[in-house]
């Protein structure tokens, strides 16, 4: 697949030129299965799995049967720990379990590509100049977005290494998200609606996803 060609913009919003997306990344076909299994696979992985509560041996209790079992006019009954009975062990619990899912490195990639492509293929994908904050100013990306006509979109700002000025100066927006280059995931390119790379992320990308 040939490589496309987007325009890249300064932090004024002027255009400055063009770069070229690589083919391998950007121009793949979509595969929405493999789409599904990366974000069912990566919402799977947050979870922490620690869940605990007793069961009807571990409660406090127990050992004396109620009552006999003929002759009273009640329900028979074997222990006060039964889940039949309050303060009882719960029945079918849960129990701390491991939610992690596995995915071959191959469909790893080729969901990274299909996500990309996706973006690309609805002019979605744009690239910005380094940006560069003296001191974390959320009104000065602010002015960022609207200069390129983000400001109303949820937007995926991708660095291609961590910035604190410009990333603390990102945190506080409510439509836009970062993520370093070599970080970048299919869960959080479904997510946005316009993704925005900086020239260093685009070099990375291609350093760390190319073949």
């Amino acid at each position: 697949m040939s490589d496309i060609t987007v325009k890249v913009f300064g932090p004024d919003g002027s255009e400055k030129g063009a770069a070229s997306l690589p083919g391998e990344l950007f121009g793949q076909p979509v595969h929405e299965h493999l789409l599904w299994l990366s974000v069912k696979r990566h919402l799977a992985n947050q979870r922490q799995g620690t869940a605990k509560v007793k069961h009807r041996g571990e409660v406090s209790g127990g050992g004396k049967k109620p009552w006999r079992q003929k002759g009273t006019g009640r329900a028979r009954s074997g222990s006060n720990t039964s889940p039949l009975w309050p303060g009882g062990g719960r029945a079918f619990g849960p129990v701390p379990r491991d939610y992690r899912v596995a995915m071959p490195r191959k469909q790893r990639r080729a969901a990274l590509a299909s996500a990309l492509s996706l973006r690309a293929s609805e002019n979605a994908v744009s690239v910005v100049e380094p940006l560069s904050f003296t001191a974390p100013k959320t009104k000065e990306m602010a002015g960022v977005l609207q200069r390129l006509g983000l400001s109303d979109k949820r937007t995926l700002l991708v660095l291609g290494e961590k910035d604190e000025n410009v990333y603390r100066s990102c945190r506080n927006l409510r439509n836009l998200s970062t993520t370093l280059a070599h970080q970048l995931h299919p869960y959080d390119l479904m997510r946005c609606e316009a993704v925005l790379l900086t020239a260093g992320a685009l070099e990375r990308v291609k350093e760390v996803f190319v073949p």
